[in-house]
């Protein structure tokens, strides 16, 4: 018999057709989750009847075949009475698996939770790569019966020989899309969507590697080694995960997510800039492997699955209706996420400074751009420090809590290593003074320290700024430089005069930093060091205006002393001294644009040296 569907379901099949899925895969998802539904209304029935029904006797079969151009999908699930085909397909955005679940609820309370619903609507989806469509089921309580449509307004239900319970789809493949009647391109996109579906899928007589929705289930009921094989199945990765955090959640949002931190940062490998893969499901089927406004830029790092039933999906179930919903999801994941994170910190120190040495930088970048978690992540922080020599961390906390009584400042020192910062002219004063450094080695180090600021009032400064103040050591003598004052104040005209005003703002004497080393180039610019080098790496193009640098002497130092009688006794060679010690010193701040010269100068030294 010929069915005609209404005018306004016919403009909604038109869209489904022409414009509504940007992937014309997805209707192999579609009626892989139709099929799944119907599979799961038998078993609930059989449940509730007291039979017991296999899930391999619910297998999916599909099979395809290039020569005819079709593609075929087959259930042994309810199946549909002739009254349900015109109820079910006649209708757009009907669904006979919602209506379903409800009904469910009424009797059975949560029991039809795991059906995906929505059926009316995916199954349509089919028309965008299929000419003709023919769908011959079966029920329990019904003779079986033959749908049909080649897309157009009208479709046919004859009664058909179809033994068997369950449904059958036959899609009669547009030319352009044949592509769709190759195995290997069906497995592929099963494999991609529908992996976490209940029952066995077969392709063409193979089964699928499906693997169990891991996520769903209770963490009582799961082993260490169950996690790191799904990890390995869901990132197709060859190590085990660092950690992971497997949670539940009802309020705001009902979702269940299990997020994987890797072992290893490839980032940090010289990989390039890595993307998150954290995968959004709807009650096991895969709405977007990669959703972009889910988590901020730092979480990239990440790995997993959140799986959300709340989600309101727009007609093609494609993407979602709401992109501040994703945003909200990723909100409730990421706050329980570094909790979980805070936990760790004080529960396994062990395991959160492999974190740290790993994904450290990750959390930096949040701590200095994301003002929402700033908080929190800036208790996650950690450094090494000058306080204990074998390289473990101190959180900003540790380190506050061990402040002098009188300290207002968070001392730290940027460089490319430990030797590199414990070689400097500026650590020694803080040494002396039993004053706590702590010790950075990132490109991102000053960039963090610049943003945040402070850190429960406490100022960030480096030990190379030119405005710190430090209180005498006790047991040094104030009147211990041998050089008289005036002969201290001649040295710094004459120094001041010899490098120039563009080299040099101000030339002191009287500064409290030098231990034993001759001199120190003081940096008295709002730009450090490493930002210019930041700025510089982004664009090597750019002139950046020359650093303010105070130059500090120590009139204790014997190199200082030579200097003030080469001063007297041999200028020029004074004057190729001074300059190689202020390089020297430009080079420990890392203000040194071009030390080439340093060479030639020093050859030259040499040669005016006389045994």
């Amino acid at each position: 018999m010929e069915y005609k569907f209404k005018a306004e379901v016919k403009q909604v099949l038109d869209i489904v057709i022409n414009s509504l899925y940007t992937d014309k895969e997805i209707f192999v998802r579609e009626l892989v989750s139709n099929a799944s539904d119907a599979s799961s209304k038998l078993r609930m029935q059989k449940l509730s009847q007291a039979c017991k029904i296999s899930d391999d006797e619910l297998k999916i079969e599909i099979s395809t075949d290039e020569k005819a151009g079709t593609f075929t999908i087959e259930d042994r699930g309810v199946g549909m009475t002739s009254a349900e085909l015109i109820s079910n397909l006649g209708t757009i955005a009907h669904s006979g698996s919602k209506a379903f679940i409800e009904a469910l609820k009424e009797s059975k309370g949560e029991l039809g939770e795991g059906l995906i619903g929505q059926f009316g609507v995916g199954f349509y989806s089919v028309f965008m790569v299929a000419k003709k469509v023919d769908v011959f089921t079966k029920s329990e309580a019904d003779e079986a019966a033959h749908w049909s449509c080649d897309g157009s307004e009208n479709f046919t239900i004859e009664s058909c020989d179809k033994p068997e319970r369950g449904t059958k789809i036959v899609a009669t493949l547009k030319d352009e899309y044949k592509e769709f009647s190759q195995k290997s391109r069906i497995r592929a996109i099963a494999e991609r969507y529908s992996a976490y579906i209940d029952f066995p899928i077969l392709i063409d007589g193979q089964k699928l590697e499906t693997r169990q929705a891991i996520w769903l289930k209770s963490k009582s009921d799961l082993k260490p080694e169950q996690y790191e094989e799904f990890y390995k199945f869901q990132t197709h990765a060859f190590d085990k995960p660092l950690d992971w955090l497997h949670f539940k959640s009802d309020v705001p949002l009902e979702l269940n997510a299990l997020i994987y931190t890797p072992s290893e940062n490839t980032e940090r490998l010289g990989f390039g800039k890595t993307e998150c893969e954290v995968a959004l499901y709807c009650k096991k089927v895969l709405i977007d492997s990669a959703p972009k406004k889910l988590f901020p830029e730092w979480m990239r790092f990440a790995k997993g699955v959140i799986d959300s039933s709340d989600i309101p999906l727009n007609i093609s179930r494609e993407s979602m209706q709401d992109s501040g919903l994703s945003m909200k999801i990723g909100r409730v994941v990421l706050k329980r996420f570094l909790k979980h994170l805070a936990e760790m910190s004080k529960k396994d120190e062990k395991k959160f400074s492999e974190f740290t040495k790993r994904f450290g930088t990750f959390i930096k970048e949040g701590a200095a751009v994301d003002f929402e978690y700033r908080k929190e992540l800036t208790e996650l922080l950690r450094f090494e420090s000058s306080l204990y020599a074998d390289g473990a961390f101190v959180s900003l906390a540790d380190y506050v809590g061990r402040m002098k009584p009188n300290q207002k400042r968070i001392f730290y020192a940027c460089a490319q290593d430990r030797a590199a910062i414990e070689a400097s002219p500026y650590l020694e004063a803080f040494a002396k003074r039993g004053i706590e450094v702590l010790f950075m080695y990132e490109p991102i180090d000053a960039f963090l320290v610049g943003n945040l600021a402070n850190y429960q009032d406490k100022t960030f400064t480096s030990i190379d700024a030119a405005d710190i103040e430090l209180d005498d050591i006790p047991e040094e003598s104030k009147d211990s430089s041998p050089i008289s004052s005036e002969d201290i104040d001649a040295l710094k005209s004459w120094i001041k005069e010899t490098l120039g005003n563009e080299k040099v703002s101000d030339v002191i004497s009287d500064g409290k930093r030098l231990i034993e080393n001759p001199a120190a180039a003081l940096n008295a610019d709002s730009l450090t060091p490493q930002m210019r080098a930041m700025l510089k790496a982004m664009n090597p193009d750019s002139k950046l205006p020359p650093a303010t640098v105070k130059f500090e002497i120590n009139p204790k130092s014997e190199v200082i002393k030579n200097l003030n009688s080469l001063r007297k006794n041999a200028p020029d060679l004074a004057k190729l001294v001074l300059e190689q010690l202020f390089d020297n010193a430009l080079l420990s701040a890392g203000l040194l644009e071009n030390p080439r010269s340093m060479a030639k100068r020093m050859n030259e030294i040499l040669s005016k040296v006389k045994p």
